[in-house]
C-alpha cells in the first residue's frame, strides 16, 4: 500500500491507443486504462488516436468522452498509418511517462502496473516482451523472422522490438525525433533510443488472440513495402553513419 501511495506521488502518466477499426475493443481498452491508472498515480490521461477508422470507432470514442473526463481524442482524417497514429499520440502526450499499446486487446492494459513498477532513476525506457505468442502459426514464424532479422541488421540489445508495450520518459523525445508512418517506426524507435544512449528495462507481458477485426500488417503489398522501407531505415540509421565515420 506504501508503494501505490509512493507512486500516486512520484509519477504523471499519458496513456494512449493508436486505434483503426477497433470498434469493437476500443472502449473496453480506455475504461481498463483509465482504471488502471487511478491506482498508480492522481495525476494521469488517456488518448486515443484514430487513424481514420471506417467503423464505429469514432462514434464510439466520441461517446465514451462524455463520460470519462479524462479522454482526450484525435482524429485523423485520412489513415496516415501505424507510425503516424503513433507520433500524433507522443506529440499530444503531455505526462511524465507516455505509455502506449495496440486497440486491439492483444495486450492487457493492466500489466501497466508492471511497467510502472521497473521504473528507476536509470530507466528511461521500460520495454514489454511476448511470453508467449498467441497468433496464427504463419503469424507467429513471421514475427520470429522480422524479430530476428531486424535485431541483426540494427543491432537491436532489446528481446522483442514487436512488442508495442512501452512505457517512455517524456523527455526522451526531446532528443529523439521519430519520422516514419509505417509500421518500420518501432523499429526507428528502439534503434533511435539505444543510439541516443537511453536506458531500457524489460519486462515480461502476456499476450492474447485478436478478438475483434484482422491485422492491417499481413498481406503481401504490405509486406513488400515495409520491407523496402526497412533496407532504407537501414541505409539512414547503420550504414549511412558507419560510412560516415569511415570516410570522415
Amino acid at each position: 500500500m506504501a508503494k501505490s501511495k509512493n507512486l500516486k506521488k512520484s509519477y504523471s502518466i499519458s496513456a494512449f491507443f493508436p486505434c483503426y477499426n477497433d470498434a469493437g475493443t476500443i472502449a473496453s481498452m480506455v475504461e481498463l486504462a483509465t482504471l488502471t491508472l487511478k491506482k498508480i498515480t492522481n495525476d494521469f490521461e488517456v488518448i486515443v488516436v484514430d487513424d481514420g477508422s471506417r467503423d464505429a470507432s469514432k462514434e464510439i470514442v466520441q461517446e465514451l468522452k462524455l463520460k470519462n473526463k479524462y479522454l482526450k481524442l484525435v482524429f485523423h482524417d485520412k489513415n496516415k498509418g501505424y507510425g503516424g497514429a503513433l507520433i500524433s499520440g507522443f506529440n499530444i502526450a503531455k505526462k511524465d511517462y507516455v505509455f502506449y499499446t495496440d486497440g486491439d486487446f492483444q495486450y492487457d492494459v493492466r500489466e501497466l502496473t508492471k511497467l510502472v513498477t521497473a521504473i528507476d532513476k536509470k530507466t528511461d525506457i521500460v520495454q514489454g516482451y511476448k511470453i508467449k505468442r498467441h497468433d496464427p502459426w504463419y503469424r507467429i514464424v513471421i514475427g520470429d523472422l522480422y524479430n530476428f532479422g531486424v535485431k541483426l541488421a540494427f543491432a537491436i540489445r532489446i528481446r522483442d522490438v514487436d512488442c508495442d508495450f512501452r512505457l517512455i520518459r517524456r523527455n526522451v523525445f526531446d532528443k529523439v525525433k521519430l519520422e516514419h508512418n509505417s509500421g518500420v517506426i518501432t523499429v526507428e524507435m528502439v534503434k533511435k533510443f539505444q543510439n541516443a544512449g537511453f536506458k531500457f528495462a524489460q519486462v515480461p507481458v502476456r499476450h492474447y488472440s485478436r478478438s475483434y477485426g484482422s491485422s492491417q500488417f499481413f498481406n503481401f503489398n504490405r509486406i513488400w513495402r515495409v520491407g523496402i522501407e526497412l533496407i532504407e531505415l537501414w541505409n539512414e540509421l547503420v550504414l549511412s553513419p558507419w560510412l560516415k565515420r569511415i570516410f570522415s
